[in-house]
């Protein structure tokens, strides 16, 4: 147990990732402002003043404008705040499933919200009923099934532990620190020392570590500020596979993962073994099974293997561009200020002509010729001329360019959809 002061200051390293599913969009264009109006899995957010509500793709109510805040759908829930401190939560069939009375609500997992007034905090259910009463002075949202959770000891102490969706406590308030389930395991911490439990609360590493991340596609990294060691979980037991010499810098993904040894990156795999040596000074996330790769000042492309694709002696200049990353199975390089594109394999396959560029992004590019941006695809032909002062990547088949001073919406036929002044296209 500890002071509640500074209690819950988070000094756990934490290397995951954020899933985002798909979203399907859809355009219109609203003649009477010029502008486009944008429906994201079929829902439009609307305005009135400065209220907010929601439309659905077919014309009809989702929610009135009576909302000060609104956030984003995800996963079929939103919140909204009807003013600062009175935040609920909307489904995405109009319906308030968390009624907008608390000073911030979560959305929902587990079939909780994790509900927030006047410093404490609880859990709504999806029918608006108060299940879990705000009452601890801290807790963190429901995965498998529980709930880390603050509770008092006397008026001095707190100490950690989980709950059900009931609210049943489950283990004995022991740790100083209580951390949120992955993948069937929690870090917990006592007597400032980090360890590991699962679901039963059986603990599956012991606290002896300053720091520890969470688990991930089975695997988490423990140790101190001078090194952390790659462990494997399976069942109850937490196998170390490494000396305590890493920090991991990428989520784990593909039997591998991004780490640091001696100021030098490369990549393990779960086994512990240096499937990219930690030789380079930067190294990113692979896409399309390849990433970018630095020694020193100089850039280029390896593979899953290591392997060298595009050789590093390329240079990272210009400020514009996700420069060695492919997108549209393109990726953008630079050498002595001109710009240009490689194929998978790493051929150069669109000439390094180009004074400033971007990555391609639904089969075009931006880039600078001469004093003036257009688009090219991924053939390398000009798709929009050069004639534009500034051009952005397309998004949502939309981008923005600057032409002759004004600013301009184009879709993907490069046609004008707003402050068109009789522009009805620039191809």
């Amino acid at each position: 147990m500890k002071k509640v002061i500074g209690y819950w200051i988070l000094v756990i390293e934490l290397i995951g990732s954020i899933g985002v599913a798909a979203q399907s969009t859809r355009y219109e264009t609203d003649s009477t402002c010029g502008c486009d109006i944008l429906f994201v899995d079929g829902i439009q957010t609307t305005r009135e003043g400065d209220r907010y509500g929601f439309k659905r793709d077919d014309g009809s109510l989702l929610a009135p404008n009576i909302y000060l805040h609104v956030g984003e759908f995800k996963d079929g829930y939103c919140r909204v705040w009807l003013e600062d401190t009175l935040c609920g939560i909307l489904s995405a069939e109009g319906e308030v499933v968390v009624p907008c009375l608390y000073d911030n609500a979560e959305l929902p997992s587990c079939g909780r919200s994790l509900v927030v007034k006047n410093g404490r905090y609880g859990f709504s259910d999806l029918r608006g009923h108060l299940v879990i009463p705000t009452v601890f002075p801290h807790a963190y949202p429901f995965s498998c099934n529980r709930a880390a959770v603050t509770v008092a000891i006397d008026s001095f102490f707190f100490a950690a532990t989980y709950v059900d969706t009931l609210g049943n406590i489950l283990f004995e308030p022991l740790y100083d620190m209580a951390m949120p389930f992955a993948d069937g395991y929690a870090p917990v911490k006592r007597y400032e020392r980090w360890g590991l439990i699962d679901t039963l609360g059986h603990l599956v590493l012991p606290h002896r570590y300053e720091q520890i991340t969470f688990p991930e596609k089975g695997i988490f990294f423990a140790g101190d500020n001078y090194g952390m060691a790659l462990f494997a979980l399976s069942g109850e037991k937490a196998e170390q596979k490494t000396e305590p010499d890493y920090f991991a810098i990428t989520a784990p993904k593909d039997n591998r993962v991004g780490v640091v040894r001696n100021g030098k990156r490369g990549f393990l795999d779960f086994e512990g073994r240096e499937i990219i040596p930690c030789i380079y000074d930067e190294i990113g996330a692979f896409k399309m099974g390849r990433t970018l790769a630095r020694l020193e000042n100089h850039y280029g492309i390896i593979d899953t293997l290591g392997a060298v694709v595009l050789p590093i002696e390329y240079d990272n200049n210009t400020a514009k561009g996700n420069k060695y990353v492919y997108y549209d199975s393109l990726a953008l390089i630079e050498q002595d200020g001109k710009l240009g594109y490689v194929d998978l394999e790493g051929n150069l396959v669109i000439p390094l002509n180009f004074t400033e560029a971007y990555h391609f992004s639904q089969g075009l590019a931006p880039v600078l010729f001469k004093g003036s941006w257009g688009y090219i695809n991924t053939r390398g032909d000009i798709y929009l001329p050069f004639v534009f002062d500034m051009a952005s990547p397309f998004q949502w088949g939309r981008a923005e360019v600057f032409f002759q001073g004004r600013r301009y919406k184009i879709d993907l036929r490069g046609r004008c959809l707003s402050n068109c002044n009789g522009i009805i296209s620039f191809r």
